[in-house]
């Protein structure tokens, strides 16, 4: 069974925040509990699920204290404390396989990743995670192959031997010249953007054969922070080939690849090689962008949600697996005269937090095809209630009323293609 368009089912109360990995999704509550519910075959969701359909269901995770930020990647998760400590469970993956999230292994229980640390906020791409650190450092760990660590030379970046692994799987921090210290991080499937605190400058790494770090193309990977021309930023989210840029006057620009109408530019003849604005929204002030593989969400300041980009797998929620070449409104009676606001989007499915009235909830099962491997789900929908001040940014909203998610389809790519 699939859903095509966003879909109210009841299930958590006190939803502050929610987040879609690959296969698996987390919800943060009121009081800094976590439930997860997905795929667990690599401990994504750090709790157990050896009881029979448990990880179809949403539960809590054993936690040393409260959570205000949550991340996934693509078989990872992790969070924030109140206290500054940062946990993560599940593991990395690189073109070998699994990396493991530490050098013991993966963790199907969440740990302290960087033990002696203070963290401020933390972002995950699909198979890295990046922590800012109170003091202005940022600290990467996982894979390195695209260069989205931004410390490990790419002759280094396959961990073949066990030194090379330990500096892949211990967070260590990235050094630009002038030694800086960041107030800001992003993070896209493939890339990592840092933001000087004092000059507002941000700098780049990782993959940029689209050019999605927003700098001219490069058959190698980027490996080593670099300047970009990039100011004003408020938010940076990106998928496999595509990266989206939020300005302070709450535009939205894109650039990368073009196919399937992931940009929102329209029909186009050629990849878009510099930050361009998307035409369709600018009558619009954005608040929150978000991010597919190769599908594009925009929440506004009136909480209406325009997606875009590619609709084979149905989860751009707009009721049809065509792709749209530029920006759509949402309308379906769960959303039509709600404010959403926020959307996160995973590997095949997308989370939306609305406010609005309450629904008659249900749910229901889905079956999903990835590789290899069978696996279901249960989707699940969340009441949000008011917000407690938290230390992550929550755009144009202090008030969160119900949840909504979107699985997709069947059939999904066994692999992605880097290249």
């Amino acid at each position: 069974m699939e859903s095509r368009f966003p879909t109210a089912v009841a299930s958590l109360s006190d939803i502050v925040d929610c987040c879609a990995g690959g296969m698996h999704s987390l919800c943060l509550t009121q009081t800094g509990d976590i439930y997860s519910f997905g795929c667990n075959d690599e401990g994504a969701l750090g709790r157990d699920t050896s009881e029979d359909g448990s990880e179809f269901e949403p539960r809590k995770m054993d936690l040393p204290g409260q959570a205000v930020k949550i991340c996934a990647g693509d078989s990872h998760s992790a969070c924030l404390l109140e206290d500054g400590r940062v946990f993560a469970c599940g593991s990395f993956r690189n073109s070998h396989g699994n990396m493991g999230l530490t050098l013991e292994g993966n963790k199907w229980r969440p740990v302290n990743i960087l033990p002696g640390v203070e963290a401020h906020d933390i972002s995950s791409g699909a198979d890295h995670l990046v922590i800012l650190a109170c003091n202005g450092n940022v600290f990467t760990i996982g894979c390195a192959e695209q260069g989205q660590l931004g410390r490990v030379p790419l002759r280094d970046a396959g961990g073949d031997s066990r030194r090379g692994k330990d500096e892949l799987l211990n967070p260590q921090t990235i050094h630009v010249k002038h030694k800086k210290q960041f107030d800001s991080i992003w993070t896209t499937i493939y890339c990592t953007f840092v933001r000087k605190n004092k000059e507002g400058d941000v700098y780049a790494f990782g993959l940029n054969n689209y050019n999605q770090l927003c700098m001219p193309k490069t058959d190698m990977p980027v490996p080593v922070p670099k300047k970009t021309s990039l100011k004003d930023v408020l938010a940076i989210a990106g998928g496999q080939h595509h990266t989206l840029v939020l300005t302070s006057d709450n535009k939205c620009h894109s650039i990368g690849r073009r196919d399937y109408g992931r940009l929102g530019l329209g029909e186009l003849s050629e990849d878009v090689a510099e930050l361009t604005a998307v035409k369709a929204l600018q009558e619009r002030e954005v608040v929150q962008i978000s991010c597919g593989e190769a599908q594009s969400f925009a929440v506004t300041k009136d909480g209406e949600v325009y997606a875009w980009g590619m609709g084979s797998n149905q989860s751009l929620g707009t009721g049809k697996e065509d792709d749209e070449m530029v920006p759509v409104l949402l309308n379906s009676k769960e959303v039509k005269g709600k404010k959403v606001l926020k959307v996160t989007s995973g590997g095949q499915h997308s989370l939306f937090l609305v406010d609005g009235e309450e629904l008659k909830p249900f749910s229901y099962t889905i079956y999903n095809i990835w590789g290899l491997f069978y696996t279901k789900f249960l989707s699940i929908a969340f009441r949000i209630s008011t917000i407690a001040h938290l230390r992550f940014e929550c755009f144009g909203c202090n008030f969160y009323e119900k949840g909504y998610s979107v699985l997709g389809d069947e059939v999904a790519e066994s692999q992605r293609q880097q290249h």
